[in-house]
C-alpha cells in the first residue's frame, strides 16, 4: 500500500513539475512541445500495450481472455471518447489553434470548464497506474506509472502558456495545474482499491485502463505533435519514447 500511495504522488506531481518547467519555458516554440510531447506518447504506448493490455491476456480466463481483453479496450476508448464530447478541450476554452468561438464567455466560466476537462481526463490515467497493481507484478505497475508520470511532465509544460495567454494569472494557473494532478492521485487510489475489493474484474479493468491511454494517444498525442510542421521528428520521438519503456520494462522484468 505504501508503494501504490508513494505511486499515486509521483504520477499526480508529475504534473505539477511540468506546470513549474512550463512557467520557465513559457515561450517554447511548437517543435519544442512537438517533441516532448511525442516522446510521451510513445511513453505511454508501451505502457499501456506492456503494462496494461498484456497482463489482461495473462489474468484472463482461458479461452475467453482474448475477448474480454478487447472489450475492455473498446469500452475505455468508447468511454473517453463520450467525455471528449462532452467536456470541451483545453484549445477550446482558450481560445488558441484559431478556432471560432465566443469571445464574451466568463473568465470564471473559462477555468470551471478547464478544470473540469483536463481533471475528468486525467481520472482514467490515474486509474490505470492504480489498476496496474492489482497485478501483484510490481515491475508492470511501475512501468505504467512511469509511463504516465513522464506523461504528464510535458503535459503540465505544454499547458501553462495558453492558460496565461487567456488572461489566467499565474497563481490560478498554478493552483488549477496542481487540481489536475490531483485528481491523478484520486484515480490512482480508486483504481487499486477497485481491483483490490474484487480480482474478477482485473482482466477487463486493465483492457479498460489500456483502451483509455491507446485513445488519448492516437486522438490528441500524436494529431497534436503531427500539426505544426514537426511530422518527422515527433515519430522519431515517439519511437524513442517507445524504446524507452521497452528498456526499463526489460531491466525491471
Amino acid at each position: 500500500m505504501k508503494l501504490v500511495l508513494l505511486t499515486a504522488l509521483g504520477v499526480g506531481g508529475a504534473t505539477i513539475l511540468g506546470a513549474i518547467i512550463g512557467f520557465l519555458f513559457k515561450k517554447a516554440s511548437h517543435k519544442f512541445n512537438d517533441i516532448i510531447l511525442s516522446f510521451a506518447a510513445g511513453v505511454m504506448l508501451a505502457a499501456s500495450v506492456i503494462g496494461l493490455v498484456l497482463p489482461s491476456l495473462e489474468h484472463g480466463n482461458g479461452s475467453t481472455a482474448v475477448v474480454v481483453t478487447i472489450i475492455g479496450v473498446f469500452c475505455g476508448a468508447f468511454c473517453v471518447n463520450i467525455i471528449d464530447k462532452v467536456v470541451p478541450h483545453l484549445h477550446r476554452i482558450t481560445g488558441v489553434d484559431q478556432e471560432n468561438h465566443p469571445e464574451k464567455t466568463k473568465q470564471l466560466n473559462k477555468i470551471l470548464l478547464f478544470v473540469i476537462a483536463i481533471a475528468i481526463h486525467n481520472l482514467p490515467e490515474g486509474i490505470a497506474a492504480g489498476v496496474s497493481f492489482g497485478t501483484g507484478n510490481t515491475a508492470d505497475a511501475i512501468t505504467v506509472a512511469g509511463g504516465i508520470a513522464l506523461q504528464n511532465i510535458p503535459e503540465g509544460m505544454v499547458i501553462i502558456a495558453p492558460m496565461l495567454a487567456s488572461g489566467i494569472n499565474s497563481k490560478r494557473t498554478f493552483v488549477i495545474a496542481m487540481a489536475t494532478g490531483v485528481v491523478e492521485v484520486f484515480g490512482t487510489l480508486l483504481g487499486y482499491f477497485a481491483v483490490s475489493i474484487s480480482t474478477a474484474i482485473l482482466p477487463f479493468a486493465l483492457a479498460f485502463a489500456g483502451g483509455t491511454m491507446l485513445y488519448v494517444i492516437s486522438d490528441e498525442m500524436i494529431p497534436e505533435t503531427h500539426a505544426h510542421g514537426c511530422e518527422r521528428g515527433a515519430t522519431y520521438s515517439l519511437l524513442a519514447g517507445f524504446c524507452v519503456m521497452l528498456v526499463f520494462d526489460y531491466l525491471l522484468g
